[in-house]
């Protein structure tokens, strides 16, 4: 297994920043959600045309990956016109990702945690249209596990209706444990090999409340999740998502990105 962190996590860094400090702490990758103030990748100045080919010397020379790009793509908005732009969305995200030659993106259902209304046949019939593009230019969607997807069953059942080959899920082992209330083995039982991808962050939760600390600190079985992934022999990335960008107010990222490293090499 491998490791990386969501610039989710730092938004006040550059890609400079980024890259020095995912190698000089010892990531494997980096996985690309938002820079700076922009968030939407095929916009990140790095990532242009002009710019990409150093870009991926840079990486390569370090060592470094960039696992996938996380789309921000909610295939199952209630609003049919959001959930088409959604996927358009997300076409450029595969465009982008076939020019770094970066294996996943991720997409979602209605993109917020927890379970909310959303227009699921309508996504899975884009999951599948996303998906047969994606496998046009050797890059697989993966659909995450939030929202009402939360659940393995409803995710299963999600792919089930999508019915498309060059699928896969990103398991978000917080949202299947708050939200899904499963615990680790029975997720990664349920989904198996189609785990591509996965985020980890720890919490506590208190009279319903999210409060997001450092690995370890909370109550997330964070070490019951690692040791179902190695059963599976799951070779791909585990990356800390710690959500700074929407809560400011969040331990800086320097800080929870060594302790993260710390704890992870300690536990796998």
């Amino acid at each position: 297994m491998k490791l990386s962190f969501s610039t989710l996590g730092c938004p006040r860094w550059n890609f400079g920043e980024v890259v020095s400090i995912s190698k000089d702490l010892g990531f494997n990758g980096i996985e690309i959600r938002g820079l700076g103030s922009e968030m939407f990748a095929p916009r990140i100045s790095e990532f242009s045309p002009e710019n990409r080919e150093k870009t991926l010397k840079r990486l390569a020379d370090l060592g470094l990956e960039i696992p996938i790009l996380t789309s921000g793509a909610t295939l199952a908005d209630p609003d049919k016109e959001k959930a088409q732009a959604a996927f358009v969305e997300a076409c450029a995200y595969i465009n982008l990702a076939n020019a770094l030659g970066v294996p996943y993106i991720r997409v979602m259902g209605t993109g917020k945690p927890q379970k909310s209304e959303g227009n699921f046949e309508l996504g899975a019939k884009l999951y599948y249209a996303l998906c047969e593009y994606g496998e046009l230019f050797n890059v697989t969607p993966l659909i995450e596990t939030n929202g009402d997807l939360s659940s393995s069953d409803e995710i299963l059942k999600f792919l089930d209706a999508a019915g498309a080959k060059n699928c896969g899920v990103l398991w978000d082992v917080h949202h299947t444990v708050v939200f899904g209330e499963e615990k680790p083995d029975y997720t990664a039982e349920k989904l198996g090999k189609l785990i591509k991808h996965v985020h980890i962050k720890d919490s506590k939760v208190n009279d319903g409340v999210i409060t997001y600390c450092m690995m370890g600190k909370g109550s997330i079985p964070v070490i019951d999740a690692i040791n179902e992934l190695k059963k599976l022999d799951y070779k791909g990335f585990i990356s800390l998502e710690w959500v700074k960008r929407w809560q400011p107010d969040l331990q800086e990222p320097g800080i929870v990105f060594a302790h993260y490293k710390t704890y992870m090499d300690r536990n796998m």
